[in-house]
C-alpha cells in the first residue's frame, strides 16, 4: 500500500500526544477528519495500530512497529527536501533562532545536534535574547523562531505554540540544607547563603523585578555568568540556587525544591517569525527537532523528580498552529 505522508504526520503526533484529539489540533484537523485517516491506516495495514481507552489511546505492536519507521520516513523526505531547497537559497543564509538563557543552555543545543546531523545543508545562527527583544525581532522577521517566556510574551499576532515548563526551582548539596523539604518560599530561601547569577544577567533581572522594592534581603557567596557553573557550585555546597528546571542535569546528585511564589511558575512558548522563511521546511523541521527535545527533556525531569506534578506544576498548553494566537488564549492541561 502507499502511505500518505500527512497520515503518517497524524499518526506520530496522535502517540505524542496520547489522544487523537490532540493530535487533530497539532495538524490543524477534525476530530471527525482525524479518526477517518486513522482508520484508513488501520484498514489498509490490516491491522489494529491503537488501543483505544478512557484516557486516550497507546500504540499496539503493530503501531510501535508504524511509528519507527514513519519516523525514518518522514526524517528522510526533510532530508531530501532540504538538499533540494539549499540550490534555491543562499548558503550564507542561515537560520535564525533566538532564545532565553535556560532554553540556550540544555533545549536549544540537544534540538541542534539532531537537527544538524539531519540537515547538513542547513545553517543555523542562535543567539541569546530576551522574550521583548526576541518578540520583536520576530515581528520585523528579523528572526525565524523564538523560544519566549509565556508570561511575558503578551499579544504580538505572532504563530506560537507551548514547548514545554521552565519553572524555576531551588537547588542544593544533596543531603544538605533542602533535604527533605519539597518546596520552598522565596523568602525562607533568602535565609540561606545563596550563589547566583551576575546582577545584569537576564534571569536575575527577571527574579528581582517580581520581587518588587520589598525583596527579602539575599547574601550571596559569589555570583558568575553561566548556568553551569551556577549549578555545580550548589551541587558543591556553595550555597543554594534558583534556576530554571531545564538548567538541572538529571544524572547530577543534589537536592531540588519547588519554589512556592507564583511567578516561579512559567513556561516556554516557541514563536515563528513573520517572514517567508518562518513558513519555510527548514524552519518547520528545526521546530521539529525542537519540540522533540522538549519532550524527551520533559521525560528525562519527570523520571528524576516524580514529585513535580504533586507540588503543582502545570503540564504544557494545548497545542495550536493556526492563526495570530496570544499565550492567554492557550488553554493549559
Amino acid at each position: 500500500m502507499r502511505y500518505d505522508l500527512d497520515d503518517l504526520r497524524l499518526f506520530l503526533h496522535i502517540l505524542t500526544e496520547g489522544s487523537i484529539t490532540a493530535g487533530a489540533q497539532r495538524m490543524h484537523l477534525s476530530l471527525p477528519s482525524a479518526s477517518a485517516r486513522v482508520r484508513s491506516l488501520e484498514h489498509h495495514a490490516g491491522v489494529a495500530l491503537l488501543i483505544r481507552g478512557r484516557r486516550g489511546v497507546r500504540p499496539t505492536p503493530a503501531g510501535t512497529t508504524l511509528a519507527r519507521h514513519a519516523r525514518d520516513v518522514l526524517d528522510r523526505t526533510a532530508r531530501l527536501e532540504s538538499a533540494v531547497a539549499s540550490y534555491t537559497r543562499s548558503p550564507t543564509s542561515p537560520l535564525i533562532l533566538l532564545g532565553g538563557g535556560s532554553a540556550v543552555h540544555r533545549l536549544v543545543p540537544q534540538a541542534l545536534i539532531s537537527f544538524l546531523r539531519a540537515h547538513p545543508d542547513t545553517d543555523v545562527t542562535v543567539s541569546e535574547s530576551r522574550t521583548p527583544q526576541t518578540l520583536r525581532m520576530l515581528a520585523d522577521g528579523e528572526a525565524d523562531l523564538g523560544i519566549v517566556l509565556d508570561n511575558e510574551a503578551g499579544d504580538r499576532g505572532l504563530r506560537v505554540e507551548p514547548l514545554g515548563d521552565d519553572s524555576l526551582v531551588v537547588i542544593g548539596q544533596e543531603g544538605g540544607i533542602l533535604s527533605g523539604r519539597t518546596a520552598l518560599t522565596y523568602s525562607e530561601v533568602a535565609e540561606h547563603p545563596l550563589v547566583g547569577l551576575d546582577a545584569d544577567s537576564s534571569l536575575r533581572r527577571w527574579i528581582e523585578k517580581r520581587l518588587g522594592p520589598h525583596a527579602p534581603a539575599v547574601r550571596y557567596r559569589t555570583t558568575v555568568a553561566d548556568l553551569n557553573v551556577l549549578v555545580s557550585l550548589a551541587v558543591a555546597g556553595a550555597g543554594l540556587a534558583v534556576v530554571p528546571r531545564r538548567a538541572i542535569d538529571p544524572h547530577q546528585r543534589l537536592d531540588v525544591c519547588e519554589l512556592r511564589e507564583p511567578w516561579a511558575r512559567r513556561h516556554h512558548l516557541l514563536a515563528w517569525g513573520v517572514g517567508d522563511r518562518a513558513a519555510s521546511v527548514a524552519t518547520a523541521a528545526l521546530a521539529e527537532h525542537l519540540r522533540q527535545a522538549a519532550l524527551s527533556e520533559s521525560s528525562v525531569s519527570s523520571v528524576r523528580d516524580p514529585h513535580r506534578d504533586a507540588v503543582g506544576n502545570a503540564v504544557g498548553p494545548q497545542l495550536s498552529h493556526e492563526g495570530s494566537m496570544s499565550p492567554a488564549e492557550l488553554g493549559y492541561r
